[in-house]
This record gives structure tokens, sequence and C-alpha cells, in this order.
């Protein structure tokens, strides 16, 4: 064992200045006395074992010449050279043990493994990533079931909407005269009351959190306190005097307590009244002092228990926002949140999210990867990537008017603004730049999102289309139903549209119709109806139609909801006179020839490819 480390709790010098009342790995908690008054020094064990290596070598020296001439020779924070006759009487206590040494054992080290005060960790954390990650969600499943009270920080949080302070509220007192007498009602004989202003102590996050903490201490159970986007706020402002409580000993307590100020005091004295706390005592022997627990219900100290956890989520692309100095960060464990894929909560299997752009969809995790690939290589930085739920999904699937508003607008104002779009991922096949304000367009006096904008920046990057489980093995099972030339088997036969690149059954027929409607934007739905008959598709599947209002979807039958909603909604489409509709995708070898011999109408090609 260390010199340095000899020192038990308990421990006194001989003339009884000294108590040692707690240790751990790298500092003694002490209990220095003078001129009859006492405080709570925290003294480091590589300091005391720079006075142990000078007294040894000079035991006539005085705590004076300690000081000088030791305090130039580390790095140790200098004013802890200040408590030189501390250090001074300690490493006497180590040096001459008989002389200066009482060692009395102590109550409280021995009753630690009977009673309450259990080691802790994890009290206070902080879950950073990039935003999307699910920082918030992280917690959320960590706390679940728990007493969790939840306050967010902006730039004009302070200590008073964090902790509390007065405000303006309306009472209700009785009216009375000039002299002082209760004003009656005459018809009803009643008392008249009139509401005031009046000024009241109203707690914030912080002191409501504080306050349950203490009232459930007895109990065991925990109390959280939920910090939201913490850099947001200035925590140096925000926390104030409340930043020294942040410094908790191995049993989850604040190692100093602080003085509440007069107006807290009243409130936690009125809150605290008829509580008693079960393990007083050995909360007392923490800080040497036999009311320490007294003057917390009174209000008078300020002392985080071991059971108020407060954990916090921030944001590291708002790094720049308010910086978190490194003393304020040592006080806090890290926790990495990592860009992942998202899973299911119960049975952890993918969420399989898809970006919808009407007559494609894609892979949300694709995007998500390959977008934070060009990131990176623009940035050379993890700040601005994105989580996967960036975006939150409707049934899992991200809309074109969402993916834009939300992913592509953050991506073009807070992420690509600062390093140009020279890259091929932000232009067309002319080699036009993609600017923000392509991805909208102006039909018919109203603005929508301009999909093929939105698809050509999607393959830029490469993302994988989505298709479904389902629908993969709906359209093979369609594909199946024989046609008069063709009585079994699947055909897979790929077409090329107006020299297109190979495509299926489905998707040739979502093309065509796409194409007319891109031909002919002023049509009505009833037009478009009449253009695209349900005959097109044969009689003998039974579906709501080819072209369809979300109305038809939501009110059919369950076997056929199922799948309308498989197919239709991934097809939406508005008319010109703003009716919402859906279109199939079911075309299979019984009815693929009605819509080729509609395009060659057209005067469009469609070729077959061995």
């Amino acid at each position: 064992m260390e010199d340095y480390d000899k020192l038990m709790v308990g421990d006194q010098s001989t003339d009884g200045r000294i108590i040692i009342a707690d240790k751990d790995r790298l500092c003694y908690l002490v209990k220095s006395g003078s001129k009859g008054s006492f405080s709570i020094r925290t003294i480091s064990k590589q300091l005391l074992g720079e006075f142990i290596d000078y007294y040894r070598k000079n035991p006539d020296k005085k705590a004076e010449d300690a000081r000088v001439e030791l305090k130039e020779l580390s790095d140790i924070d200098k004013y802890e050279y200040g408590y030189n006759a501390t250090l001074t009487a300690m490493a006497k206590m180590v040096l001459d043990p008989k002389n200066e040494l009482v060692r009395k054992g102590n109550p409280a080290e021995s009753s630690r493994t009977e009673n309450h005060l259990l080691k802790t960790t994890g009290l206070q954390q902080i879950y950073y990533g990039a935003p999307g990650t699910g920082k918030s969600k992280t917690i959320k499943d960590l706390t679940f079931g728990e007493s969790v009270i939840r306050t967010t920080f902006h730039p004009d949080s302070d200590y008073a909407s964090f902790v509390g302070t007065y405000k303006p509220i309306t009472e209700e007192v009785t009216l009375r005269d000039c002299y002082g007498k209760k004003v009656i009602e005459e018809e009803t004989n009643e008392v008249v009351k009139e509401e005031r202003i009046a000024y009241k102590f109203i707690p914030q996050a912080f002191l409501e959190a504080y306050v349950e903490a203490w009232k459930k201490l007895g109990s065991s159970k925990k109390q959280y306190l939920i910090i939201e986007e913490i850099n947001r706020g200035n925590c140096a402002q925000i926390f104030g005097d409340l930043f020294q409580l942040l410094d908790r000993n191995e049993y989850g307590f604040s190692d100093y307590p602080i003085v509440a100020d007069k107006d807290m005091q009243k409130y936690l004295e009125k809150e605290f009244e008829g509580w008693e706390i079960t393990n007083k005592d050995e909360i007392n022997q923490l800080y040497g002092e036999a009311n320490m627990v007294s003057l917390i219900m009174k209000g008078e100290r300020l002392v985080l228990p071991s059971n108020l956890y407060i954990w916090a989520t921030m944001n590291t692309s708002d790094q720049s926002l308010f910086p978190i100095d490194s003393a304020f960060k040592r006080r806090w464990d890290w926790k990495y949140v990592p860009i992942r894929e998202g899973r299911d909560k119960e049975t952890n299997a993918p969420l399989n999210w898809y970006i919808n752009t009407g007559d494609k969809q894609y892979k949300w995790w694709s995007f998500i990867s390959k977008v934070n690939e060009l990131i990176g290589s623009l940035t050379n930085s993890e700040d601005k990537k994105l989580g996967y739920f960036f975006c939150k999904a409707k049934d899992g699937e991200i809309d074109a008017d969402l993916f834009v508003s939300k992913v592509i607008f953050y991506l073009w104002n807070d992420v690509f603004k600062d390093y140009g779009f020279d890259d091929k991922d932000f232009q067309d096949e002319e080699g036009k730049i993609l600017s923000f304000d392509r991805f909208y367009e102006d039909k018919n006096g109203k603005t929508n999102v301009d999909i093929a904008i939105v698809e050509q920046f999607l393959a830029n990057l490469g993302v994988e289309e989505y298709i479904s489980e389902e629908e993969g093995e709906e359209e093979e099972k369609i594909d199946a139903v024989p046609s008069n030339n063709e009585t079994k088997g699947n055909d897979k036969t790929k077409y090329s549209f107006n020299g297109s690149e190979p495509l299926g059954k489905g998707d040739l027929g979502i093309s065509i119709i796409k194409q007319y409607l891109k031909e002919h934007p002023k049509m009505k739905y009833s037009e478009i109806k009449e253009t695209f008959p349900d005959s097109m598709l044969g009689k003998e599947l039974k579906l709501i139609g080819l072209i369809v209002t979300r109305q038809e979807i939501e009110n059919a039958i369950d076997s056929y909801k199922k799948r309308a909603y498989g197919f239709y909604k991934k097809r939406k489409f508005y008319s010109s006179d703003g009716v919402e509709f859906y279109v199939s995708n079911w075309w299979n070898i019984t009815n693929i020839d009605s819509i080729i011999k509609f395009a060659k109408e057209q005067g469009w090609t469609v070729e077959v490819i061995k």
C-alpha cells in the first residue's frame, strides 16, 4: 500500500483538528477544524504523497516551508497548496502514527455494509450523437415506468426557468371594505370574493425533481430529471451554484453541500414539513455533521440525493451553440449513440422504412448510409450526419413532401451550403446544379414537390429501391396467372418504354399512365377515370379499380383494402381539380396488352426485352 493511502476513514490527529471523513481512489474528504469551527476539504492523495516525501526528508520543516518549496514542482491545482496546514498534519499522521494519529475506527465505515447507503453509478449521463440517432428514445426506453420530469434547454433558458423563481399569479381573496370588514352580498348573504395579483415562488424542473427525489429516498425509488438539448442553453448560467452539487461521492450524494437562498429555503421547508429520512444518521456521517439531514429538510442546505438521476441529450451538430467547458463535462458520464439501422423494440427486426416518391420507393436505411458517406467526404466530420430517426415515418413511409421539407432542407441549408454543390451528386443529367428551389415545381397555381428531381438526387447517391415482401409475393402470384397464349409458369418478360431501362409489367403500366398524365396536366379526375377505365385490368382480378381515390381505399372491405394499400398507396397523384388518387400496378400477362395498346395509340414505343 502506498504511504498516501494508509489513512482510514475515522482517523484523527491527536489534537482533534483533522478527521478523515471519507476516501476514494483519488482523494480524502477531510473535516478540518480551526478556532472552534470546522470545514470540509477534499485533499488529493497525490498531493499528500508529495508532503509525505517532503517531511520524510525534512522532518523539522514547517507547513509554510512545504507550501513554498512544493508548489512549483507539480501540475496539481495550485490552490490546493493553500491547505498546507491540513496536508502537514496528515503527513505527520502517516509518518509518526504513534504520536500523531488516533485510530478509533469509524462507526459509519462498519455500518455501511448493513445500511441503505449503496454505491451508485450512472447518476449523471449525457447521451450524444448525430441528429436522429434516437437519443431521446434511448432514454425513454431506459426510464420506462420510472418517475420522470423532463425539460428542454434553449438559448433563453436561465437559472430561474430551470430552478424556480417568484412569478405573478391570480388568487381569490375576501373583499373587505375601508374598515377591514368582509363585504357581504345582501341578496345571497355570502362573502364577496375578488381576484388579485400575488407573487408566489414557483418551482421549475430542477426543484420539482429534487423534492420528489428526497421524498422517494426512503423507498429506494428513483427520480429522473431529463434535460433535452442540454447544449442549446448556457449551462454555466442555467446551473449557477448548483454546478457544485454535481460532484457526487461513491454513495451518490453531493460531495459539497451549498447554501440555499432565502426564497428557495422557504419553499423547501414547506415542502419537506413532516418528512423523515430513515437513514439520516448514515447520511449525516458522510458530512461529519450530526444535523446535515435536518438542514436539508429545513431547506438551508442543498444536497443531491443518491436516487436523483440527471440525464441529458446533446446533438453533436449543435456543439457551436453553447460550448460546454471541461469542468462541466467531467462531472458527467458520456454515452455515445451511434448511427444505426432502426429496429423494432420487441422483435429487434429491421423497421424497413422507405421513401415514397409516388411511383417508386427507396430504402430509407440505404439513403441514410449513402448520404452520410457524402457528408463525411465533404465535411470530414461526424457532426452533421443523419440518424435513422431524423424523420418520423408514418406506417413505415416517408413521403416526398416530408422528405424534401425536412431532409433536403436540412442538407441544403445546414450541411452542404458551406461546401458548394460542385460534386456530381448535386447535378442533373445535363450537369445543372440541383439547387434547393428545383425540388419544387409550380403547376396550375399549386406548388408541389418535383418528383423527378427527388428521384434524380436519390439515383445520384445510388440509393437502393425498396420492394416490400408482400409486394414481391403478390406480384409473383399475379404474373403466374395464365393468358390465352400461356398456361403455366411465371412470365418474367421485361419491357423498354420509350427507350427506358428494363421494366417489369407493374412498372411499365405505371410509367405509361404517368407519362400520359404528365402530357395532360389539366385533366380532371373524372376525365382521368374515363381515360383509364377499370376494364383495362381485366375481369379476373377482384380489385377496387385501376384509378381510385383515398376514400375508396379506406371504404373497401378488408380483403380488398389489403391489396389496395399494398400497392395503391405508393401511387399517389393529384388531378387538376385537386383530387388525390392512386394508380394500380397490378399488370400481368392477362392484361398487359391493354396498356401496351394504349401506349402505341399515343405514338410511344414499347419493346419486349428478351
